[in-house]
């Protein structure tokens, strides 16, 4: 059996930043166990796999295919830089023939726009409501030490902890961060956080800045990701009085979302990506 792979570096317009997910369009789904195999040889964040709904669609003129997204460990709900990397696949090398593809996935409909520079993906909008950071005074400290911290909310549906730092640290606070992902995850084992999202005020043409920490889903730091800012465009659209925002995720490799909080509940995240590897998965 031959499975087609893709490396797509999403939320970048250059190769090696943003987040790479590994992409393999399939005509027919595959067993659980072979997608987890693939997740983990592919060592990516994500591999994400795409499966055509109706038997007659190709990637070519369908507009409707479910989606699937794993990390090396475990099969997750939701996943920005993976979609964002599934319509890049479609629309620039299976050369599809729809504005818009919509995925099928464990967190409902997810509808993706083709633009001139990049896509827009439809996404659901999770507010957090704030909490005590004393009932999560471990995992505070294991990811920022005794930096001082201004906010502390949960949103208990994407299960992401987001703790703001005080608008008094500068940026070089965020990127200088060594957060140890066996200490952070031992620090919190009731299951209640699978990820932790650091952020804070942006003092420059972005909004805010971010990073991202999930060892509890396999994966010590996620260099750019779409799912915490369903939670991030959420609270820093009420923060700032803003529906559109422009946000940086601050890892090593850095990536860029265009944000708009929408009306009807969801947002829409927009970014570019570049493909940097193309091969065959032989089994």
């Amino acid at each position: 059996m031959e499975i087609p792979v893709f490396t797509v570096d999403a939320f970048t317009n250059l190769p090696f930043k943003g987040n790479p997910a590994a992409v393999c369009p399939l005509m027919h789904e595959l067993s659980d166990e072979l997608y987890q195999k693939i997740a983990a040889e592919m060592n990516l964040s994500e591999t994400v796999f795409i499966t055509t709904i109706n038997p007659s669609d190709t990637f070519s003129t369908g507009s409707r295919f479910r989606l699937r997204w794993f990390t090396p460990t475990t099969e997750v709900n939701l996943c920005g830089h993976a979609t964002l990397a599934s319509a890049a696949v479609l629309f620039q090398h299976k050369k599809n023939v729809n504005p818009v593809v919509v995925f099928e996935t464990s967190s409902g409909d997810l509808a993706v726009t083709k633009q001139s520079k990049g896509y827009v993906m439809d996404f659901p909008l999770n507010p957090p409501t704030q909490e005590d950071p004393s009932e999560f005074r471990d995992i505070i400290k294991a990811a920022v030490g005794n930096h001082p911290v201004q906010d502390v909310y949960m949103s208990d549906n994407t299960k992401k902890l987001m703790v703001r730092l005080a608008d008094s640290c500068d940026r070089s606070v965020l990127t200088s961060l060594k957060v140890d992902p066996v200490t952070l995850q031992r620090s919190e084992k009731s299951g209640r956080v699978k990820g932790l999202i650091v952020t804070m005020k942006a003092q420059s043409e972005h909004d805010f800045y971010s990073r991202y920490f999930a060892p509890w889903n396999g994966i010590p730091e996620d260099p750019v990701t779409g799912s915490a800012h369903t939670v991030l465009g959420s609270y820093w659209s009420e923060k700032l009085g803003k529906k559109k925002m422009l946000a940086y995720q601050c890892s090593s490799r850095g990536g860029e979302l265009e944000l708009e909080v929408r009306d009807d509940g969801r947002i829409n995240i927009a970014g570019q990506t570049v493909t940097i590897l193309q091969g065959t998965i032989t089994l």
